[in-house]
């Protein structure tokens, strides 16, 4: 049997730790990462939600900013929520820097603020069904950014309103919601699967 592959996990601002538990039940060995140095050892990285300007902040702080994107130009990510807005391409809501790694174009809080949170059911696409398991996809939106521009290479795995919330470019992942905050990993095994 294959050893475990190793994920990183942002760990500088967010909820790296649900992500932690979420790749351990996925079958992966997760490691939180908070300096450069830590990118050479893992196979893949999950960049958490939390607060996106803060999370840049800190990679500025920690000369993480190139470095994070150079290993995201040759290996998988999973971007979720605040992962998203650091990933893409175009941030609006306002205007912020972000790494352009992903064909996206990014609303921060497009969903509203914290008190407009909540969960629901995604009907993914038949793609997302054929590789992970039949069955509804639970969402977690916090404060969620709304994706309002996907490019030719992202392919829409799951929408809500009407807006992707779940796109794959390459070897990336990109989820405007929280699927570390429920018991369906669905997502983190679809990821593993990049790995």
């Amino acid at each position: 049997m294959a050893a475990p592959k190793t994920v990183g996990v942002l760990a500088l601002q967010g909820d790296f730790e649900a992500h932690g538990r979420a790749l351990s039940q996925a079958g992966a060995r997760p490691v939180y990462v908070r300096t450069a140095d830590q990118l050479r050892e893992i196979d893949g990285l999950v960049l958490p939600g939390g607060e996106s300007t803060t999370m840049l902040k800190l990679l500025n702080i920690e000369n993480m900013k190139e470095p994070l994107a150079e290993f995201a130009r040759e290996k998988p990510v999973l971007a979720t929520c605040a992962g998203v807005i650091l990933m893409a391409r175009e941030v609006s809501h306002p205007v912020q820097e972000c790494l352009g790694i992903l064909d996206l174009a990014v609303e921060r809080n497009g969903y509203g603020r914290q008190i407009d949170s909540r969960i629901v059911e995604l009907d993914p696409s038949e793609d997302f069904l054929s590789r992970t398991g039949a069955g509804k996809l639970e969402a977690v939106f916090i404060r969620a950014p709304v994706i309002q521009n996907v490019g030719p290479k992202g392919r829409v795995l799951a929408s809500y309103l009407g807006r992707p919330v779940l796109v794959e470019q390459d070897q990336h992942l990109a989820v405007t919601f929280h699927p570390e905050l429920t018991s369906d990993n669905r997502v983190h095994q679809l990821f593993l699967k990049k790995l």
